[in-house]
């Protein structure tokens, strides 16, 4: 059976590129895949001397690296050998069924649309972002963060693509479409929302319960919670803050009883029940987002990843890859358009 290579990303986030290809080591070792790693060669040559998964791990030479302060537009024009466009393009000739960076969001989001292209019928692809409060399943939460200005159509857009993501990769037949806003009730909300309402509710090929408000996200009220990009990356590192504030804050608990307890930290967090409490709000559980509607599976990982949130990303791309979810959207899309077609005959 031939392995799934996936090619990652390994200039891009704050901890490029040790942490970067041990969570390559880690992901080779526990899916079962190949890795290509995009970076300068001589760097990643001695950082894998010692690895014990060389031979399911390659290197593809990119000598440029595109910084999270620079325009994404600019910075593809100018750095043709970055590790993103050398990643995305290794995607596009079909070198690999995946690409994962950690790297400057805007720069692989440009990148992708530019080399990729979208799926035919898609018009604005969009971020689809796992998030996990407390909750038994994870929601999803999209876009988040690839289009700050969007019209009604592109909402409804959304919400077909993040229901047909949740419904593979979290195995829910028919996900809960919730439309974020400032109130539950029907016509609450700016213009945007309004109007993106109308069109969701008339939408046979989601189930749309209507309108949901913030603190219905850790209520787990939607599976899938539609909303433009500006607002929904800001609801993403609004609950990031908070997480990384309440996890510290439990860590440093943790650290006060472990030595009254005589317990490690973490087994002390799981003998008193927060265990899997603490890890359910640690993004690295997820590793990554995956960017829907272009034609090729791509994952945006954070850029504060770690090894561990690496590996996840990695992983992330290998089920996207393995459940056809860019086929799927293609066959969606094409089975919509051509209804559309023949409706208007």
């Amino acid at each position: 059976m031939k392995t799934t290579k996936i090619a990652l990303d390994v200039a891009g986030g704050d901890y490029a590129p040790h942490e970067m290809v041990k969570g390559a080591i880690k992901a080779v070792q526990e899916y079962n895949i190949e890795v290509v790693l995009v970076g300068r060669k001589n760097v990643l040559r001695k950082l894998l001397e010692k690895s014990p998964a060389k031979t399911e791990i390659t290197i593809v030479d990119a000598t440029e690296v595109i910084d999270f302060d620079e325009h994404p537009i600019k910075a593809l024009q100018s750095k043709p050998n970055s590790s993103i466009v050398i990643g995305v393009n290794l995607l596009k000739k079909g070198d690999v069924a995946a690409f994962v960076s950690a790297g400057n969001t805007g720069a692989v989001v440009a990148c992708s649309l530019l080399t990729l292209g979208k799926v035919e019928g898609v018009s604005r692809p969009a971020i689809g972002a796992f998030i996990d409060i407390l909750t038994a399943r994870p929601g999803l939460l999209i876009d988040a963060g690839a289009n700050t200005d969007c019209r009604p159509e592109h909402l409804l857009e959304f919400a077909r693509l993040g229901s047909l993501y949740s419904k593979y990769i979290l195995s829910i037949p028919f996900p809960r479409v919730g439309l974020l806003s400032n109130g539950a009730e029907e016509g609450k909300g700016n213009r945007l929302a309004q109007e993106a309402y109308e069109l969701l509710k008339l939408d046979k090929s989601i189930s749309f319960i209507g309108n949901i408000e913030g603190h219905d996200i850790s209520r787990k009220t939607a599976d899938v919670i539609v909303t433009d990009g500006f607002t929904g990356n800001i609801v993403l590192k609004t609950i990031e803050g908070f997480n990384d504030s309440f996890l510290n804050s439990i860590q440093e608990l943790g650290h006060i009883f472990s030595s009254v307890s005589r317990l490690r930290t973490r087994e002390l967090l799981k003998d008193i029940g927060l265990g899997a409490w603490t890890k359910k709000l640690d993004f690295s559980e997820y590793g990554g987002a995956c960017l829907l509607g272009v034609n090729g599976a791509v994952i945006i990982a954070h850029g504060r990843s770690k090894a561990r949130a690496i590996k996840n990303a990695i992983g992330l791309a290998k089920e996207t890859v393995e459940h056809g979810i860019i086929e799927k959207i293609r066959e969606e899309r094409y089975e919509q358009t051509n209804g559309s077609e023949r409706s208007e005959i």
